[in-house]
């Protein structure tokens, strides 16, 4: 089975900021695994596309990035273009995937569902 977990920062945004911060990883992320894993990419849209969303600090999240990039995941990190609600370049979520579940658990598994 496989997944996607899309890691959303924990700072004060509304809802609809979160979501379309979680939509933008999960975009950028599908895009590069077109590119890199297409194999994994075709299997896990076979199976729904299944997306899982957890909520962390950003240190936190950075941390679990580069421990999944260097087992050679696809990682796709979002920073805020600062329009609406938040600064430029404020780190807002993070995608990890898709990939094998069991491999993203190893690194995200314990963190609580937002």
């Amino acid at each position: 089975m496989y997944k996607m977990v899309i890691m959303t920062n924990d700072i004060e945004m509304s809802c609809g900021k979160m979501a379309a911060q979680a939509a933008h990883a999960a975009v950028e992320a599908a895009l590069l695994a077109y590119k890199k894993k297409r194999r994994i990419l075709k299997k896990w849209r076979a199976e729904g596309a299944k997306k899982v969303v957890v909520r962390t600090d950003e240190k936190e999240m950075l941390e679990l990035e580069k421990i999944a990039r260097e087992k050679g995941m696809i990682t796709a990190i979002i920073r805020d273009a600062g329009l609406t609600e938040l600064q430029p370049g404020t780190l807002t979520a993070i995608a990890i995937g898709p990939d094998e579940e069991e491999k993203i658990d190893e690194i995200t598994g314990y963190l609580p569902l937002k």
